[in-house]
């Protein structure tokens, strides 16, 4: 009977044993946190190059120390409401009716709300789900927002939860906070533009009968109510949440609890207020006990501003020795790397290895088709959704993959200049929306021609090669055309470039 008891136990160990072991590898799907900051250049933190005798960036280096550090990070467009949409769906937003610049203060709700995205996917494997900060994608059908009246459809459509948001940007002329489908505490449908001054363009407020942002407490407002919403969370469900902070967008306006801190002036004072916001938010996650199963993810929307000949914050604090966009040309709004090369950096203790640095190219649209492998989603055919999505996950998680995951990227400018890169060729095509004004086309004339740069040996672009590479050219030019015609780039096979 003993012999019997025995053999009982020793199966039940082994039963045991491997159930927990089957469990280790199939973990719980993990929190996420995506933080997205607003205009921070590749070189504008710490763990990027950023000297510490410049600025101070502990909360986004703490990331780096106990994540994996991306160095090839692209956005796909050098300003904002297309990376956001991109990031979110997983689509080129230049498919949609967005083809340049960004979405306007009084735009149409962009994503599709039966288009597949970040926040529907997760909803639907048990997510709670938030959109806190900047939002910039327009609310309603159009064809102009009224902020008096329901912001419906918007983020709850598309599968948030709860949003708290500046509804456009920093500064803006609404001057008011978003709460769900209306704004924050509005009381009424009088507007008195009269009464509430001009934001920092010099355009009137809408003058909306609501407590209006005062810019220097938008930074602790945003971050006090992402930190509120995670406290809130349980931990019987895994929780999404996409903060999106406006720090380091213009006007520069840190807080008292950071203005004068840094050795570059207020410029660098503001990028101290974002990572002051990043460190609340892991230390929330901290305290809640959900840091070692949240894999957080940090990075901006587009480069920085880098315009060297005006006169800006940003300005005076390159000329104080900071590399804004690291080693790179140009920044926001041009179709140079500076404005597409962000800071990228995921954590998630125990499956991201601490403390490495990837060099793979990634797009920030290939978020969605990343997390979709994490929780074990199966995307549509490209043809359907997130089509222009490729999986990094094994280069995430620094697992053996052939490289590169990602074939070819399509990157364009403010002014819908597109460039395309594969291997080491990045063609910029040369041309630009007819809509463009005419102080950008004379601000930017130098990228309104064909160009071929090669950036393994010229990550700077100093020299154009297309005369000595007309079939790179012809290429990759018919190449952009195909993907551009085909309506997705996800999983094409295309001979790569030589």
């Amino acid at each position: 009977m003993r012999i019997l008891f025995a053999a009982i136990a020793i199966s039940i160990y082994y039963v045991s044993t491997i159930l927990a072991a089957q469990s280790r590898e199939v973990p719980q799907h993990p929190n996420i946190v995506i933080i997205l900051a607003d205009d921070l250049g590749y070189g504008s933190v710490g763990c990027y190059g950023a000297p510490p005798s410049l600025v101070r960036t502990p909360n986004i280096d703490r990331l780096a120390r106990e994540g994996r550090r991306f160095t090839d990070a692209n956005t796909p467009s050098s300003v904002c409401t297309p990376t956001r949409y991109a990031l979110l769906t997983g689509r080129y937003c230049w498919r949609t009716w967005l083809k340049h610049e960004v979405a306007g203060v009084f735009s149409p709700l962009l994503i599709e709300p039966e288009r597949l995205n970040l926040a529907s996917m997760l909803k639907k494997h048990g997510y709670e789900t938030a959109a806190i900060g900047k939002w910039h994608l327009g609310y309603g059908t159009g064809p102009r927002t009224d902020y008096t009246k329901e912001l419906r459809p918007g983020p709850l459509e598309i599968g948030f939860d709860y949003h708290f948001a500046v509804p456009s940007n920093h500064g803006d002329v609404t001057g008011v906070y978003v709460e769900n489908h209306w704004v924050f505490g509005l009381r009424s449908d009088r507007l008195n533009p009269a009464g509430v001054g001009k934001n920092f363009n010099g355009k009137p407020y809408l003058g909306l009968d609501a407590p209006q942002r005062v810019d220097e407490e938008v930074m602790p407002t945003l971050t006090a109510k992402a930190v509120q919403w995670i406290e809130e969370r349980s931990g019987d469900k895994p929780f999404f949440l996409y903060f999106t902070p406006v720090a380091v967008h213009r006007p520069i306006t840190p807080s008292r609890e950071t203005r004068g801190t840094s050795a570059v002036g207020p410029y660098g004072d503001w990028i101290h207020e974002l990572d002051l916001s990043v460190g609340r938010v892991l230390e929330a996650l901290d305290r809640k006990g959900f840091t070692a199963n949240t894999l957080v993810i940090f990075t901006s929307d587009n480069g920085g501003v880098n315009k060297p000949t005006l006169p800006s914050d940003e300005t005076n604090a390159a000329k104080a020795g900071l590399a804004i966009c690291g080693p790179f040309r140009g920044g926001k709004h041009d179709v140079w790397e500076g404005g597409f090369r962000v800071p990228f950096i995921v954590r998630w203790p125990g499956h991201v290895p601490a403390g490495t640095v990837c060099n793979e190219m990634m797009s920030l649209t290939d978020v969605l088709a990343t997390v979709a492998a994490i929780v074990g989603e199966d995307l549509p055919p490209p043809h359907v959704a997130a089509e222009d999505s490729y999986n990094m996950l094994p280069a995430w998680l620094d697992q053996p993959y052939v490289s590169p995951i990602r074939p070819d990227m399509i990157v364009h400018s403010a002014d819908g200049n597109f460039a395309i890169r594969r291997g080491p060729w990045k063609w910029i095509e040369g041309t630009y929306h007819p809509d463009t004004r005419p102080g950008a086309l004379r601000l930017r004339a130098d990228q309104f021609h064909p160009q071929l740069y090669n950036l393994r040996e010229d990550i700077g672009e100093t020299k154009d090669v297309a005369s000595e590479h007309p079939e790179i050219v012809k290429e990759l030019s018919q190449l952009l055309d195909l993907y551009r015609d085909r309506g997705y780039s996800r999983g094409l096979a295309i001979p790569a470039a030589r």
